[in-house]
């Protein structure tokens, strides 16, 4: 997608600090941290959101899930973390390219709102 910011990134179009990068998936620090780690992994392929995974693109969640656990213990989050999909406006997706955040570095509450 040629308009996508998360496709621009992957492409080196728009610079990121990549923590993470394989094939199938990309990560990098996010701009407006929301913890001490906060860290965003997108699959390469574009997915809009939770709503568009299917049994054809469903291997690219596979992968950031697999990403998602090789940069926890990179980054020494052994304490926890938390990982939060936005899915629509509603629920406070501003990049329509599906990404996980990585949380970390803090003792969170139970709630998650």
């Amino acid at each position: 997608m040629t308009d996508c910011l998360f496709c621009k990134i992957i492409a080196g179009e728009i610079p990121s600090t990549k923590v993470f990068e394989n094939d199938a998936v990309f990560a990098f620090r996010d701009i407006n941290p929301q913890a001490p780690v906060h860290i965003l992994v997108i699959p390469k392929e574009h997915i809009g959101s939770c709503a568009d995974v299917n049994a054809v693109n469903s291997a690219a969640v596979a992968a950031c899930f697999e990403a998602i656990s090789e940069i926890a213990k990179q980054e020494g989050l052994d304490n926890g973390f938390r990982v939060i999909s936005n899915c629509g406006a509603d629920a406070g997706q501003t990049v329509p390219h599906l990404h996980f955040h990585i949380l970390a570095g803090t003792q969170m509450g139970e709630k998650l709102l």
